[in-house]
């Protein structure tokens, strides 16, 4: 993975954590055990601090960036979706920003909370845990349902599973030219369930 120190600043990465070859991470980023961060991710830790506790996840192509005058943290088994941004924040544990989702300098996400897919966090917003947010700019519209956070907890639990995976399998190969006559599928987890 590309990975810079920034005035002698260096990342830091947990043996226990999976970070892909494409992910940058600069300067002051700290990524705790059971992390999984994403194909393209950019950790920016070049201004302020970055954390991501255990179990935390940053899907492909996520910017991670903030200011010196706070971290930028993502608590235990925070689930960050493909393109999100996230902006000198907070995520609580448990919580999970939608796919291409913002959330801006000091604005705090709950802890178990949902933001909706493409929703725009304003600086300086609070989420309420086990809130839905939702829109642009976001507002809370709901707490979410016992049904919503066993889904979102079986999501982020999948991603723990593809750490695993992908630390005990993952590695660079030159593609095959053609598919095989009998070529395997992935094993789907047993817990995954459809929408």
């Amino acid at each position: 993975m590309p990975c810079y120190s920034v005035e002698g600043v260096t990342p830091v990465v947990d043996a226990a954590a999976y970070v892909h070859p494409s992910a940058v991470l600069i300067g002051d980023v700290v990524i705790g055990p059971g992390c999984y961060v994403g194909p393209n991710a950019s950790l920016r830790g070049d201004f302020g601090r970055i954390v991501l506790q255990a179990g935390a996840n940053v899907q492909d192509t996520c910017v991670v960036h903030g200011f010196p005058f706070a971290d930028t943290l993502i608590e235990e088994n925070g689930h960050i979706g493909h393109g999100a941004v996230l902006h000198a924040c907070v995520v609580r544990r448990g919580a999970l920003v939608g796919i291409n989702a913002v959330v801006m300098d000091e604005a705090e996400i709950g802890e178990q909370a949902l933001i909706a897919a493409c929703a725009f966090v304003g600086a300086g917003m609070r989420v309420p845990a086990r809130w839905l947010a939702a829109g642009v700019p976001a507002k809370n519209l709901r707490p979410l349902s016992d049904e919503e956070l066993v889904r979102k907890r079986e999501g982020t639990a999948i991603y723990h599973d593809l750490t695993r995976r992908c630390l005990a399998s993952m590695k660079e190969v030159a593609p095959l030219r053609a598919a095989e006559a009998q070529r395997p599928r992935l094993q789907t987890p047993p817990d995954w369930k459809r929408g």
